[in-house]
């Protein structure tokens, strides 16, 4: 499942422009272009349950004028702000009247990106706090100011960082910001509105307007309708001037369509039609782009395909141009070319680009640089290119040695920069080396380190991290639990930091459908490894369920996504949670959605439905239509790709088929006993923990058929149960479930068990009773209590003399509730008990809801235990048409069905829950059909 955080951690950096114009002249300038740099960087990750992304990029835009004679571009910030300066502007725009073109509040912007560029990084807050107002104040553009010093000046202060937001600015100044760029919008707007040749626009100043605009909301400015307006006007001169741009120009436009479509610009058709009509000119120009261009092209159409931009034959050519490029031009790639090429290829891959020659020589050319510039990479840099390689890795690449090399080399820089990443960098850095652990990483000391050196970074940042974040750390702690990482006290803490926030974040609706589906795997996954449900998982599972079904119902979940979510809470109730209705009301939105897509799962997405559904059943999932529905469209998916299984999945599937019991259609489960006993033969060893599991399903799927008089005996699963018990006679069996599965084999075989299995007995409170009233009304009868025959489970009663077992079948030993649909592993223990050659009665607990209910179940009994002891079979006391041969007609089972117990009747009562219930029952009632959850 793999997005990463959103958000952007921007480096400043800005780009040289030159403006050559007379004090004396209105009317247009030559000029004079010099290239500078920009440095733009983006961090808006991928998640899927296994996510993160970050990334920055650099985009080198040249503004188009004003190397001011007259300032120097080291000029102390009092210079800028001195009011002599704004003054001396005033008066040469007063002295041009009408004419004046803005010329010179063009050079004073360039004076203050040039300031900055000198100091090497963004204003100040205090330095905004002291410049904004002034320039609210005397840049007030009129109609009389032209293109060119419009593009100049909102480029320039852009560039500047004059509207960069900071935490330490006020109100004030914010709101005196917002005023400044509405004051240079609105009139920029008006030109691009205008007809070419009335406004003068030219292609560079679209260029550098586009490029603001996207650093803007890269910056973290708010994505408002004046900045929308602003790129649907400027979009359409992109394709006007489409043969004018140069390569920078390309690269620069590009890079600002990818930003901006990542912050949430629709693909309308004036994007598509501006992208369209300049993909072309990358294949004209490839021989002009520098390094820098060719990093920022192809982060910008690794961007725009991650979302949703179609595989254009226009837009693959582009890029099988520039991927010979990164092998010619390897060794002039900086580090931050270096980490967005390799997160571009990244995301190409992951968005269809196959592994073609050419993108493999690109990668591998990229990968050896690593080590080489080991020392210059930066804290953001590192995280970018420990998740291309996790994503690269999660999409088929190998753990070749140039690949551990580098993530070898990387590790030690985690530890040396460790208090300089940001909560995105954490969460990016734990998803990718999560990932990477998966796909075969050792976990040597370094990398042990490093994982101890971030996790107490999750606690300290805990208030900063984004709900995207948050989902990506908690999936990536639990995906390194699951793959050998201690549980320590540290990474307690980091999960104990971050559940409140889940729910916090969920109460206000921020997760996302896929951030839902990675916090709930990543919950069940903790759990499973031992994480209490403490009361802050409680909570937030709680807060996260009414928000999926919500999703369910709206959203298009993709079949890996349903399967996720039906594992997670399947995990969850198996460990403790309870099945609350919100629960209830999730597995019930997300049941249709399986069915509907069942073409669309693949073997591993189908063995983990049919175990979650089992599991499920197992704790009580009710008899739904929509419940049937979804198992009836999985299992005939099993036969379609029989082969395709791998030996964990075939064991899942053989219990879940044998878990299900009665619920399945008899004819459905012969048929996919058929595929998976096919498949299970073809593999020459299974682990002992499939070995097992396999086990239990054939012998429960078996059990089903010998039940059923009309089934044929099959030579084949008895011969595949012999096989798997030979395969465990000799291994030691630990856990008592274990022992147990290997001592039903034993039985079923005839052969001889291995094990002493020990038993926990329970006596029911209506087994008690029962007992009693059975034992007065007949003294003479031999009755034993919680006996186990032939090293099986224990039996409610024996009855020695008569080879009869009793047994009083609470709600557990049926599916749903409704004490109809028998389970699997009822069916197995009744099974077992009569290749013994024992008759066994089954008493459905809400048959003895009263004295004369009762009455009526040990009135049977006394006739049956008249029966020779040579016959043997299973009677069940559920209705009249099961009990017909052993009891008369006249007996009148239907007229006391109105004193049956529900089965949450009957869980109410076990619990002392229906003590303060005072129940008066009308006898002509019907039978009630509630279910239970178990």
């Amino acid at each position: 499942m793999d997005r990463g955080t959103a958000g952007t951690s921007s480096k400043f950096t800005t780009s040289g422009s030159d403006y050559n114009q007379s004090d004396d002249a209105a009317s247009p300038s030559s000029v004079q272009s010099k290239r500078g740099l920009v440095r733009q960087l983006d961090n808006s990750p991928r998640t899927t349950p296994k996510i993160n992304e970050s990334h920055n990029t650099s985009g080198a835009c040249s503004s188009t004028y004003l190397p001011c004679r007259s300032i120097s571009p080291a000029q102390p910030f009092n210079d800028l702000i001195n009011q002599e300066k704004f003054d001396e502007i005033a008066i040469k725009s007063h002295h041009f009247g009408d004419c004046y073109d803005g010329r010179n509040h063009g050079q004073h912007a360039d004076s203050i990106k040039r300031y900055t560029l000198a100091s090497k990084r963004p204003l100040n807050p205090y330095e905004q706090s002291q410049l904004i107002p002034l320039l609210l104040k005397n840049f007030q553009p009129t109609r009389s100011w032209n293109w060119r010093s419009l593009t100049t000046i909102l480029h320039s202060l852009t560039s500047a960082g004059v509207f960069a937001p900071h935490k330490l600015t006020g109100k004030n100044v914010k709101r005196t910001q917002a005023d400044l760029l509405s004051t240079l919008l609105a009139p920029t707007i008006f030109k691009c509105n205008q007809k070419p040749e009335a406004s003068n626009i030219d292609a560079r100043g679209v260029a550098n307007l586009l490029w603001a605009i996207a650093k803007l909301v890269d910056n973290g400015q708010e994505w408002t309708p004046e900045l929308k307006e602003a790129v649907a006007a400027l979009l359409p001169h992109v394709y006007v001037q489409k043969d004018q741009f140069i390569p920078q120009h390309i690269a620069n436009l590009l890079w600002a369509i990818g930003k901006l479509v990542d912050y949430g610009q629709k693909q309308t058709p004036k994007v598509k039609e501006a992208v369209a009509a300049l993909l072309p000119q990358v294949n004209a120009q490839i021989a002009q782009f520098v390094p820098q261009n060719i990093a920022n092209l192809l982060w910008a159409m690794a961007k725009l395909l991650d979302n949703g931009h179609e595989w254009t034959p226009e837009l693959k050519e582009a890029v099988d141009v520039l991927l010979p490029q990164v092998k010619v031009r390897r060794n002039q790639f900086i580090p931050q070319h270096i980490a967005n090429l390799l997160w571009a290829i990244a995301k190409l891959v992951e968005n269809g680009h196959e592994w073609t020659p050419e993108l493999k020589q690109a990668q591998a050319s990229l990968l050896p640089r690593v080590n080489a510039q080991k020392s210059n990479f930066k804290p953001q840099e590192i995280t970018i290119l420990l998740w291309a390689i996790a994503k690269l890795m999660d999409n088929g690449q190998k753990l070749t040695p140039e690949i551990k090399e580098a993530v070898t080399v990387l590790l030690p820089c985690v530890r040396t920069h460790k208090d300089q990443f940001d909560p995105q960098n954490i969460a990016n850095l734990l998803w990718a080396m999560a990932e990477i652990v998966e796909y075969g990483q050792v976990w040597t000391p370094e990398f042990k380190v490093a994982v101890a050196e971030l996790l107490p970074r999750v606690n300290a940042q805990k208030a900063n991290f984004k709900p995207l974040e948050i989902s990506s750390l908690l999936w990536a702690i639990a995906k390194l639990v699951d793959n050998g990482q201690e549980r320590t006290l540290v990474l307690k803490e980091a999960v104990s930091a971050l559940l409140p926030y889940v729910k916090v974040k969920a109460q206000k609706a921020n997760f996302k459908s896929q951030e839902i589906t990675i916090l709930l795997w990543a919950m069940a996954k903790l759990v499973e490894y031992g994480q209490e449900q403490a009361p802050e998982l409680k909570e937030a599972v709680a807060a996260l369920l009414p928000r999926l079904k919500v999703k369910a119902q709206k959203a298009n979940f993709k079949p890996k996504e349903i399967t996720v979510l039906l594992w997670a809470m399947a995990k969850l109730v198996e460990y403790g949670q309870e099945r609350t209705p919100e629960l209830k009301e999730a597995v019930a939105a997300l049941l249709p959605k399986v069915k509907a897509q069942k073409d669309k799962f693949i073997p591993q997405h189908i063995a983990n439905l049919l175990w979650a559904m089992a599991k499920l059943v197992e704790y009580g999932q009710e008899q739904t239509p929509k419940f049937k529905e979804a198992v009836a469209a999985l299992l005939p998916r099993v036969k379609a790709q029989k082969d395709q299984f791998i030996p964990q999945h075939i064991a899942n599937m053989l219990w879940a088929v044998g878990k299900l019991g009665e619920f399945v259609d008899l004819n459905l489960v012969k048929s996919t006993l058929d595929s998976l006993v096919h498949a299970i033969s073809e593999i020459p060893q299974l682990s002992q923990q499939e070995t097992l599991v396999s086990l239990w399903g054939v012998m429960a799927c078996s059990a089903r058929l010998y039940l059923d008089s009309n089934a044929k005996k099959d030579d084949l699963l008895e011969n595949l149960i012999d096989d798997l018990f030979t395969h465990l006679e000799n291994k030691s069996l630990e856990s008592t479930e274990d022992q147990h599965t290997i001592a039903m084999a034993a039985s079923w075989l005839g052969r001889v068990c291995p094990v002493a299995p020990n038993y926990e007995t329970t006596i029911s409170n209506s087994q008690s009773i029962f007992r009693h009233q059975l034992q007065s009304r007949i003294p003479s009868l031999k009755i034993e209590e919680e006996k186990s025959l032939n090293t099986l489970p224990p039996v409610d009663l024996f009855l020695p003399d008569h080879n009869i077992v009793i047994e009083v079948m609470g709600p557990y030993h049926y599916v749903g509730g409704g004490f109809q649909t028998r389970n699997g592993s009822t069916l197995l223990k009744i099974a077992l008990l009569q290749k013994l050659g024992l008759k066994v009665i089954e008493i459905p607990v809400n048959k003895l809801a009263n004295k004369d209910a009762m009455e009526r179940v040990i009135n049977q009994i006394k006739t049956m235990v008249n029966i020779p002891p040579e016959v043997h079979g299973s009677i069940s006391l559920k209705n009249r048409e099961a009990d017909e041969a052993y009891v008369t007609a006249d007996e009148g089972w239907q007229s006391s069905d109105d004193c049956y117990l529900t089965a949450e009747e009957y869980l109410e009562e076990q619990t002392g829950k229906s003590k303060k219930r005072k129940r008066k029952r009308n006898r002509k009632k019907k039978r009630a059909t509630s279910s239970l959850p178990l």
